[in-house]
């Protein structure tokens, strides 16, 4: 496996993420992750990103939901942020990419855990969750589902990932302004690229539109199928927080609502915004969160 790392100089000065770098090591791959607020409520909140992010994504709640005493962590996936990045795309799959948070979870012994997820951050954090049911507390879902394929697969998606694998030009941060109600400044659009200097640092990006099961063969899909017999007796927390504005999620909140146990009567919101409702609705999702646990400890 080839192993590349982003010059540490790509991410100097980013408007809005003045959090400490914190790694760790799993095996040969170091992982990037954010490690905020004083834990004090017991509580730690994961935040998982997706496709094609990184922790920067949650810049806007992280602070918010660490004033509240919670524990933050926002890791880098492998391939994205500031963790290393193999070179190919075959370097990345499913449960790769399950196990290496797993091994983070794992290695930093987190405890009392409200997931947060959207995108592919859904697809790795409710598996994680479904391994690991001891040490999460709550989930919280925002634009993220977990596919079995079983699904029928919006067009928008097959075209978002025949573009991933085949096109040349592959642009991160016009990529996450598309999913966007709002515009990016030069700023932000500057730290989402800061990662991937040039073509050889987003095979990551390029490899997670294509590993998503949307066939009941393909590989991930049993694993899938697998979770959700676990989903479907959740009796913890699990709120969703989808956005009003998302064409491949859209509806996914009312799947996960008639399923999940934990989902039943819980004041579950729409937010206003796209697919990255981090971006348009950041301090809103995070208030939800922070809302969920002041529930939970009362």
């Amino acid at each position: 496996m080839n192993i590349i790392r982003t010059p540490e100089e790509r991410f100097e000065n980013l408007t809005d993420y003045p959090f400490s770098p914190h790694y760790l090591q799993l095996g040969e791959l170091r992982m990037h992750y954010v490690d905020e607020g004083s834990g004090e409520s017991g509580f730690t909140v994961l935040m998982v990103h997706g496709e094609p992010s990184w922790s920067y994504l949650y810049r806007h709640m992280i602070p918010i939901c660490a004033s509240a005493r919670h524990r933050v962590i926002a890791p880098d996936l492998i391939g994205f942020g500031k963790s290393d990045k193999p070179t190919r795309m075959e370097d990345y799959s499913y449960a790769g990419h399950v196990e290496w948070l797993r091994q983070f979870v794992d290695k930093l012994d987190l405890q009392n855990i409200c997931l947060v997820c959207q995108d592919w951050g859904s697809l790795l954090g409710l598996r994680l969750a479904t391994l690991m049911p001891n040490r999460f507390a709550a989930i919280v879902v925002g634009n993220g589902f977990l596919p079995t394929g079983e699904q029928k697969v919006p067009f928008v998606f097959k075209a978002w990932r025949a573009f991933a694998v085949y096109s040349p030009w592959f642009p991160i941060s016009k990529i996450v302004n598309s999913g966007c109600f709002k515009n990016l400044s030069e700023d932000e659009r500057r730290a989402y690229d800061a990662p991937f200097p040039s073509s050889r640092y987003k095979a990551g990006t390029r490899a997670f539109p294509r590993l998503v099961p949307t066939e009941p063969d393909a590989l991930g899909a049993e694993e899938n199928q697998r979770a959700w017999r676990i989903l479907q007796q959740w009796q913890k927390p699990f709120l969703t927080t989808f956005s009003n504005g998302d064409p491949i999620m859209r509806g996914g909140d009312r799947y996960f609502q008639e399923r999940v146990p934990g989902a039943k009567g819980q004041p579950h919101v729409t937010l206003k915004g796209g697919h990255f409702l981090q971006e348009d609705a950041g301090p809103e999702f995070a208030t939800e969160v922070n809302r969920l646990l002041d529930r939970m400890a009362e």
